[in-house]
């Protein structure tokens, strides 16, 4: 299918998210946003939402009556130097994960979700690391408590492993669509999260906060 013959309303976007790398995927018949690490997209129309995930985590928050979701995608920081540094990464680390949460959640019910009608899935937090075996574990401890705090509706998941994932959701209907990576594509999204990782954790607080 081409431009021409696609729905004029799939090139819309909800204001905010006109940065999200958006494109036609004809094997799925439908647009495609692809979420990187530190954004978020949401949706109210039919659409697909994809990323992909080695020790990061994604939320795919939906509200079930009304069809209208998204998902974000964070990380937490390489813990670097002693044990106080460490310390202090990981008070840096739970502000990531809030900041990835709270904006996701809030921009879905600026489009007109209830918070009341929530339900989340949740993937990723792989062992992809082998330097830094607990980065995976530690994102799946943060977004379990958050949703236990918050008291949203978890309805599905898929986490731990040693492997990456290629996650994709339909905002319109919550469907989920998690494949391993292995091979070269594995092993590409592996050094690019470890140069996130390092990236975020040389960066100021302030610079990193913005990054979200």
């Amino acid at each position: 299918m081409n431009a021409q013959t696609r729905p004029a309303h799939i090139d819309e976007v909800l204001p905010g998210f006109e940065h999200v790398r958006r494109y036609w995927d004809p094997t799925q018949g439908s647009m495609t946003a692809k979420v990187l690490p530190g954004e978020y997209y949401v949706s109210r129309q039919e659409e697909l939402i994809a990323t992909v995930l080695g020790s990061c985590v994604s939320a795919c928050i939906r509200d079930r009556r009304r069809g209208i979701g998204g998902m974000n995608h964070f990380m937490l920081p390489e813990p670097m130097g002693e044990r106080d540094a460490w310390s202090s990464t990981v008070g840096r680390a739970a502000r990531y994960g809030n900041d990835a949460m709270e904006q996701l959640i809030n921009a879905i019910l600026k489009a007109g979700g209830r918070r009341e009608d929530l339900e989340v899935k949740i993937f990723g937090g792989g062992r992809v690391l082998a330097q830094m075996t607990d980065i995976g574990e530690r994102n799946i401890a943060f977004v379990r408590r958050y949703l236990a705090a918050e008291r949203l509706e978890l309805v599905a998941e898929d986490l731990g492993d040693i492997y990456p994932r290629q996650v994709q959701f339909f905002p319109c209907s919550g469907k989920a669509r998690v494949r391993q990576l292995r091979g070269h594509h594995a092993t590409v999204l592996v050094d690019g999260e470890r140069n996130y990782l390092k990236r975020l954790a040389n960066d100021p607080i302030k610079g990193e906060v913005e990054l979200f």
